[in-house]
């Protein structure tokens, strides 16, 4: 994922590093987090989860099951159809009894992380019946056996699909991951919040943030036979999210007299590859040190004006 901004390519990379830091920070924490979530712990490692019935179906869900939950302590995990709003989508299982045998101790949360990583990973493209776009919205984690489970030689891992906002938060996906794009857009309107002059979680556009959504864009509409280069990108991005935003804020919108810039996304090879051509057109501000985001408070958005739809496909 890219983030380039209108006013030049070489100001965008510096805020590009910034954001791209964020996105791979936030799907670590997740990752840390979520590989503690086990059949017997909860997901700081501490306490019991109740072994409900649905607990328990959801820690022996079959690949392409979905499951989610709201308590902190993850308590209430259960499946529910993947045309729901749903945390994780399992997309395998794998045995580690290969290299853990019965008297081994269980592995750390930062070697369970590692574990995930290699085996999960490398399973994802069988499932989602394409590549795993490095850059994309979706990353792998796990469901692994908890203490007394694995004492008692459970070595079977869930492998899952889950989308981790920049900030770490996990953000509910609706509809198989197969059937989507992995573009990492955000619906037109929703604003992500600052944190250490980068991108966090979706906050209320009223609360200081990093950027606000203003359209999503597919590059398929312009170039719908193979990758356009970043350079081509930026040219049509250029007039389209400039379109784009007097349509979200009003034809008479004055970005520089808000000390605003106009973003975009650009797309990597390896995430077009995947299916990935949806991009976000965005506004924010940069600090004037270009050390990063400045924050900005309030939308932009017409009073009366909807936002505008994202485009099919990609």
């Amino acid at each position: 994922m890219d983030w380039m901004l209108g006013d030049g390519v070489e100001n965008g990379t510096l805020r590009t590093r910034l954001v791209m830091a964020g996105v791979f920070l936030g799907a670590i924490l997740a990752l840390s987090l979520s590989v503690a979530f086990s059949w017997g712990g909860a997901a700081s490692g501490g306490g019991k989860v109740e072994e409900s019935p649905e607990a328990k179906a959801a820690f022996a869900a079959p690949p392409g099951s979905c499951v989610t939950w709201t308590a902190p302590d993850v308590s209430d995990i259960h499946l529910v159809p993947c045309a729901q709003p749903h945390l994780y989508e399992v997309t395998g299982v794998v045995n580690i009894g290969d290299k853990y045998p019965p008297d081994a101790p269980p592995p750390t949360v930062e070697q369970w992380r590692d574990i995930a990583l290699e085996r999960c990973s490398a399973g994802a493209p069988d499932y989602l019946g394409a590549p795993l776009d490095p850059y994309g919205k979706f990353t792998v984690s796990a469901l692994r056996p908890g203490n007394d489970e694995w004492a008692d030689g459970e070595r079977e891992m869930r492998c899952v699909l889950q989308w981790a906002a920049p900030g770490g938060k996990l953000e509910p996906v609706t509809g198989n991951a197969a059937d989507q794009s992995q573009a990492p857009v955000w619906e037109p309107g929703t604003c992500l919040g600052l944190v250490d002059k980068t991108v966090g979680n979706p906050v209320d556009c009223a609360r200081p943030h990093a950027y606000e959504i203003v359209a999503t864009l597919d590059l398929k509409t312009r170039f719908p036979d193979s990758y356009p280069s970043q350079n081509d990108q930026n040219t049509w991005l250029d007039t389209e999210c400039n379109n784009a935003v007097r349509e979200y804020a009003g034809e008479d919108v004055d970005l520089g007299a808000q000390k605003l810039i106009l973003g975009w996304d650009v797309r990597e090879q390896e995430s077009w590859d995947a299916g990935s051509t949806l991009v976000n057109c965005k506004v924010g501000a940069k600090l004037p040190d270009e050390s990063g985001l400045a924050p900005v408070t309030g939308s932009i958005r017409k009073a009366g004006t909807p936002p505008p739809s994202p485009s099919p496909g990609g």
